[in-house]
């Protein structure tokens, strides 16, 4: 299965591809972000005080409490009305073309979801998960269980900005200026690497995690342009953040809707390293279910 698939989300790309387009309105889907958020935080503010404003932003920034976790992940409901506005802007683009076919989307997600959801399942009952005794639980089951609809909304709406952005804009505008799928596979997977790298937060791992994340972005651009919908790489990213923040999280930032935690953080070097490759294993691993459950 090759990349014939991926006009399907490039041929809406093609009336404005300027580069200069996809570089000032990449820009612009940022800025429309970060003043959304920050209009928001200036409205906790003003109508609750500036105490509240600083205890919001160091809430949202760590997300170690489930409440502060869910108004992160629904924040990101800012990040796709910033790219919604660049593309009609810049490319004349309305926001469902950077989604793909309606049909063939939802399609392939649910082939892509259903095969992962067996294949995260059998991984998580076998060794070495089904085995671990020193992972801690971190938030009681019946509120995890009370707060589940919302916190897989809340991941959805988080991993389908973030794959609007990388793969539905960046990839597809670049795919219509430049044919070499180097360009268009490797370039918004730099940049999303480039933005999970956090020296705070993960000490010396942040080279390593930002490595991790620029690998995760060439699977998820591989899988876009072999079905030409955003499907499969939501899939794929939704399974994988199911996994790392409501399910089994580090101890630390990120953690506040966790199940469990492992008895280690992002910055503890040795243990990051020992589980890397399990979770390289298990991306490979999902993209090759990914690819199978393609197959047209």
């Amino acid at each position: 299965m090759g990349y014939g698939f991926h006009e399907l989300l490039v041929a809406p790309a093609r009336e404005r591809p300027q580069l200069w387009r996809t570089v000032v309105g990449f820009i612009t889907a940022a800025v429309i972000y970060i003043g959304l958020l920050f209009a928001g935080f200036a409205a906790i503010s003003a109508f609750m005080g500036p105490m509240a404003y600083f205890e919001a932003t160091e809430a949202a920034a760590t997300a170690q409490t489930p409440y502060a976790t869910l108004a992160m992940l629904f924040s990101f409901v800012l990040m796709a009305v910033g790219v919604g506005v660049a593309a009609q802007l810049f490319h004349d683009r309305n926001f469902a073309s950077l989604l793909g076919p309606r049909m063939e989307f939802i399609k392939d997600f649910s082939r892509v979801m259903g095969a992962l959801v067996i294949l995260y399942l059998a991984f998580f009952l076998l060794p070495p998960y089904g085995e671990l005794s020193d992972i801690n639980q971190n938030t009681d089951f019946s509120l995890w269980l009370l707060l589940l609809p919302l916190s897989l909304l809340g991941l959805l709406i988080q991993v389908g900005a973030e794959e609007i952005v990388f793969r539905g804009y960046l990839q597809s505008q670049l795919a219509a200026r430049f044919k070499a799928p180097l360009i268009w596979l490797l370039i918004p997977s730099l940049i999303f690497g480039f933005l999970h790298y956090d020296p705070v937060g993960a000490g010396s791992n942040a080279g390593l995690i930002a490595v991790w994340a620029v690998l995760f972005g060439i699977v998820a651009a591989d899988l876009t342009a072999r079905s030409g919908t955003l499907g499969p790489a939501i899939a794929l990213h939704f399974m994988n953040n199911f996994w790392a923040i409501l399910l089994i999280a580090p101890q630390g930032d990120l953690s506040g809707l966790a199940l469990f935690t492992y008895p280690f953080s992002l910055s503890d070097e040795e243990e990051v390293l020992a589980y890397l490759p399990i979770d390289l294993g298990l991306m490979f691993v999902s993209w090759l279910a990914a690819r199978l459950a393609l197959r047209r």
